[in-house]
């Protein structure tokens, strides 16, 4: 299987855009949203603002225009809007985590892996990453940083984590291959291996947010890999 083949069936926030009907539209008494779903929303519609590219920071009042309620409602679900980028922040670490189990396995299991099985899951690993930026365009401007400029540090701080753990899970997944070629530092090549795969990713993650969404993360992502694994 081609790593252009492996898809990520991810419950996309950043795909759905909240409607606003007009107040002449609405009827008079609207039905109230149901536990969460409010919530939700406040999620969604910031995923779909930083959709666009060259938006400036998103403030709390656009947000609550865009969904037209007032920023007080918006206090109401979340504390801070800190505290709404948690809310992204959840939601990716959440699907590409998933994700990476199924192909990697879970952290701390016993996983045996011949060489080329293990850089067969790096590949795919990269692959998913890449479809997933992709897919939601207004998280990867959460996932390289781009919309978390002048918002609180450990916003940032979660995301370097993300991506630590990614690396990790590859550094295991090319160990083998390391072995198999006789090196006397596997683990040491695993990780430089690990590293060269990461900075791939995040390059074109951030060439993806540069270029305002037109060049695809996925773009000539089988020659690609081929030429790094």
């Amino acid at each position: 299987m081609s790593v252009s083949e492996v898809l990520s069936p991810l419950t996309e926030i950043a795909e759905t855009v909240v409607a606003n009907p007009s107040l002449e539209e609405q009827p008079r008494t609207r039905k109230r949203p149901k536990p969460g779903e409010r919530r939700e929303q406040i999620l969604q519609a910031l995923a779909a603002m930083l959709e666009k590219p060259g938006s400036d920071r998103i403030t709390t009042a656009a947000l609550a225009a865009n969904l037209s309620v007032s920023e007080a409602a918006l206090y109401r679900h979340f504390a801070s809007k800190a505290q709404m980028f948690e809310g992204l922040i959840d939601f990716i670490e959440q699907s590409v985590f998933a994700l990476v189990q199924q192909v990697a396995g879970r952290e701390g299991e016993a996983v045996e892996m011949t060489p080329e099985d293990g850089a067969r899951r790096a590949a795919r690993i990269v692959a998913l990453l890449l479809q997933f930026a992709e897919r939601n365009p207004g998280m990867v401007r959460v996932m390289v940083g781009d919309a978390l400029q002048l918002e609180h540090d450990r916003l940032q701080a979660r995301m370097n984590q993300f991506f630590d753990r990614i690396e990790s899970t590859l550094r295991q997944c090319l160990r083998p291959a390391a072995g198999a070629l006789g090196s006397a530092t596997p683990t040491v090549e695993a990780q430089v291996a690990a590293s060269v795969l990461m900075s791939f990713v995040l390059g074109r993650m951030q060439r993806f947010v540069r270029t305002g969404f037109r060049r695809q993360p996925t773009e000539n992502m089988d020659a690609s890999l081929a030429m790094l694994i």
